[in-house]
């Protein structure tokens, strides 16, 4: 990738034109579902039991640092409340979109620059098919539809985790923990995660199938734009993520 501004600018007209012919191209038709469900399959295999494992230190480290707060506050009956609100906010989509990323971008990044470098997209080419409808949409479905279900994953082990760590560790009251859940925390909050863990799976998809696309130079040049789709996914997730917590602050009023 060019570190120049203008190369910055060009790749970056070039990753939001490829978005916007993925958004055109999912109606089309016929469908290919079967590479659809094969990547579904295999984003799915490859990052559950990850984000199950890194979803229980989350959980922990919310309900250590939440569970100090309040008993410094003398709001212990509040921590079940403010541990799930922050797993359920923030937490469960950050998680699902840095798992779906490192885990499921990186494997569709480095196929499709495998293909890329074998010619492959290119013969496709020739042979009028069209990569974005035969290879990215399924794909970019795919991880849209493995971050939603992995987000309840993150939010369901997240929040048994922080049970478990604040019950235990800090000596907390189950009773209270479980029925403050509701005190701070909405429907509209697991909507709102749904919508971003959807969010996230998209951009996280596109990037990488535009770095694997766009990869030259071999087998160098493909581990490469592995690397770059990598960080260029968390910065967007990460800004994205700001903008659809300030919307969502701004649009649904909150418990006090």
């Amino acid at each position: 990738m060019s570190l120049s501004p203008i190369g910055a600018l060009r790749h970056s007209g070039s990753l939001f034109a490829m978005a916007l012919d993925v958004i055109r191209t999912i109606p089309r038709r016929p469908f290919q579902a079967r590479e659809f469900i094969q990547q579904a399959w295999f984003i799915a295999s490859v990052t559950i039991l990850p984000t199950a494992l890194v979803s229980i230190p989350f959980g922990a480290v919310i309900a250590l640092q939440i569970g100090s707060l309040t008993r410094q506050l003398g709001a212990q009956s509040f921590s079940g409340a403010a541990s799930v609100l922050a797993v359920l906010r923030e937490a469960s989509p950050i998680v699902t979109a840095l798992l779906i990323a490192g885990a499921g971008g990186t494997a569709i990044c480095a196929d499709l620059g495998a293909r890329k470098i074998r010619d492959e997209i290119d013969a496709m080419q020739v042979l009028g098919i069209d990569p974005i409808h035969r290879l990215v949409v399924p794909r970019v479905l795919a991880s849209m539809l493995v971050a939603v279900l992995l987000n309840g994953l993150v939010s369901v082990v997240g929040v048994a985790g922080g049970y478990f760590f604040n019950v235990v560790l800090q000596n907390g009251t189950p009773g209270a923990y479980l029925a403050s859940f509701t005190t701070l925390a909405q429907l509209s909050d697991l909507w709102a995660a749904e919508i971003k863990a959807l969010v996230f799976g998209a951009i996280a998809a596109i990037v990488a199938s535009y770095k694997g696309l766009t990869a030259k130079g071999g087998p160098k040049g493909v581990g490469d734009a592995v690397n770059q789709s990598v960080v260029i996914t968390f910065m967007l997730l990460f800004v994205t993520n700001f903008v659809m917590t300030a919307v969502y602050f701004q649009v649904v009023p909150q418990r006090g």
